[in-house]
């Protein structure tokens, strides 16, 4: 288990910008990911060292995207003036989570410009419709040379820290973790919330570059 990806709604300026800004600031490239036809939308990949990314996502004008809890997510906080709305953690084995937690699994698939198809499965309707504080739960398909972050330079900007509005003990409930779990991986800050767990989520991300170190 590890963070896979976290994942940036286009703002105003559009999905091109947004992804060049974000990748000036990072001093990463920038690789066009391509549509979700399930879920209405399409991303640009901000590949990091270390297995993770950033995602960077647009809604599109197609009625999939209203019916889709993920384009209805990144629809949201764009209309928020864009900004993070989602973090997702890598798991083995979906199925266990789905039986314990009760939820769907949902299958998703994109194919990047250079036709290669990636697929992968996962659970998050709560994490994007009721309580963003929870990660999405991803497992993907195919070879690990196929992950969005083998596209990364080597030696390249890492994450290392999330903030997220919310309360420890419920996301190590979501994720069937010990009280006394903790990691060294990623450093995780929390802010307190008061009202509904649609407050909560994904605040600031920090990342470690070659230039310093940058929080967004």
């Amino acid at each position: 288990m590890r963070v896979d990806h976290v994942g940036f709604a286009a703002g105003p300026q559009g999905l091109s910008e947004t992804a060049r800004s974000l990748a000036a600031r990072l001093g990463v490239r920038v690789v066009d990911g391509g549509p979700h036809p399930r879920f209405g939308t399409r991303n640009v990949v901000l590949p990091l060292s270390e297995g993770t990314y950033v995602e960077v996502v647009e809604v599109l004008d197609h009625p999939v995207a209203d019916k889709a809890l993920f384009g209805r997510a990144v629809r949201e906080r764009t209309e928020a003036g864009g900004g993070w709305f989602a973090w997702s953690v890598l798991v083995d084995d979906l199925e266990s989570y789905r039986d314990r937690l009760g939820e769907e699994i949902e299958e998703g698939v994109r194919r990047r410009p250079d036709g290669v198809e990636l697929r992968w499965r996962q659970i998050g309707a709560p994490a994007l419709n009721t309580e963003p504080q929870l990660p999405l739960l991803i497992e993907w398909d195919g070879p690990q040379t196929q992950h969005p972050s083998a596209l990364s330079l080597a030696g390249g900007t890492r994450l290392t820290g999330l903030t997220i509005a919310g309360q420890r003990s419920r996301v190590r409930n979501w994720l069937g973790l010990p009280p006394e779990f903790s990691t060294d991986r990623v450093e995780f800050t929390w802010l307190d919330v008061v009202g509904s767990p649609r407050a909560t989520g994904l605040r600031s991300v920090t990342f470690e570059t070659t230039r310093g170190t940058v929080e967004i």
